[in-house]
């Protein structure tokens, strides 16, 4: 039987309760949701009252759930997800409404996943979608805090409450300006290329982690690098004979540079092998509209993008995501 305190706790104190978590601050909290901080603060006393434990503590100038609150914050995005999830089976009764879809991506993701979501917008119109693009660090953020339904990673986090699958291959090319020396070499040693500068994406970033993780592999240092957190930046960059980059062959055909563009070396090892994974969250209820997603990728992804960066088990995609809830 559910403690009869845990009855009182409202979906508006659920909501300012995820909402200091998400934000960190009761301050922040208070502007987004348009009430005072004291209203706020009050509220947050009340939802500890009720569960009998404290649910914050200070750290670093920030507001975090304490183990306990990290548990009443699941249920509580459980809770609103379901409710949501509810709202929007109800809308689709009354009006053709086919619910709403939130999805974290990182940002290299952002060049594939409009090409998917045109044709499945013009089938399920009714389907709201909100993208958060951001690097890897941004996503993985978004992923701790539950704020989205489903998530592109190129190098998915790790754990027991990750759930992940394989569904578009995500080459790594090593670039140089279309007049650099090596052009038009075949088979080239990469020794002949670590004193070249190279530009690197941010520390975390999963193109620089794979990257490092190669050269490491094989005892090589780079002399000369320079760090640029923008991958049109880097393709610009590089086209313009500031030095060489690892990049994404998705990012790489994308948009229009003009006469100078980048090319692609013939270089031993290269590409690197990487893919993008399709995650979600083991403990967090997935939408009726996310799952249709899912299986619009399972049926129709090769539709949508070149068929050679397809995985070759996107048919089973779906019951990856179904199997366990």
């Amino acid at each position: 039987m559910i403690n009869p305190r845990l009855k009182h706790l409202s979906m508006r104190l659920l909501e300012v309760f995820i909402t200091v978590v998400r934000l960190g601050k009761v301050s922040a909290a208070a502007r987004s949701l348009h009430l005072t901080q004291p209203t706020v603060s009050l509220q947050l006393k009340k939802m500890a009252e009720l569960v009998g434990e404290p649910l914050l503590e200070s750290r670093d100038g920030n507001m975090v759930p304490t183990e306990v609150g990290a548990e009443v914050y699941r249920a509580a995005c459980d809770v609103l997800s379901r409710l949501d999830d509810l709202d929007s089976y109800l809308g689709g009764i009354r009006e053709g409404s086919s619910g709403h879809i939130r999805i974290g991506l990182v940002t290299t993701a952002k060049y594939v996943m409009p090409r998917i979501l045109g044709p499945f917008y013009r089938r399920f119109p009714g389907v709201q979608v909100t993208l958060s693009i951001g690097n890897r660090a941004h996503v993985l953020n978004r992923f701790e805090q539950q704020e989205d339904d489903l998530y592109l990673f190129s190098h998915p986090p790790a754990g027991e409450r990750v759930l992940a699958s394989r569904i578009i291959s995500n080459p790594l090319r090593l670039i140089a300006p279309a007049d650099h020396w090596a052009v038009g070499q075949k088979g080239l040693s990469f020794d002949a290329l670590k004193t070249e500068r190279f530009i690197m994406r941010e520390p975390g970033s999963a193109t620089r982690m794979m990257f490092e993780s190669w050269l490491s592999a094989r005892g090589i240092e780079l002399s000369d690098t320079m760090q640029i957190e923008s991958n049109e930046a880097i393709r610009l960059s590089v086209a313009s004979g500031l030095g060489l980059s690892v990049i994404s062959a998705h990012t790489l055909s994308e948009g229009d540079m003009g006469p100078e563009k980048p090319t692609v070396l013939d270089v031993a090892d290269f590409p690197l092998r990487s893919n993008w994974y399709l995650v979600a969250r083991r403990d967090k209820r997935l939408p009726q509209s996310a799952l249709r997603l899912i299986r619009f990728m399972a049926e129709n992804l090769g539709d949508c993008i070149d068929p050679r960066y397809v995985a070759d088990n996107i048919e089973s995609l779906d019951q990856v995501f179904t199997q366990t809830r």
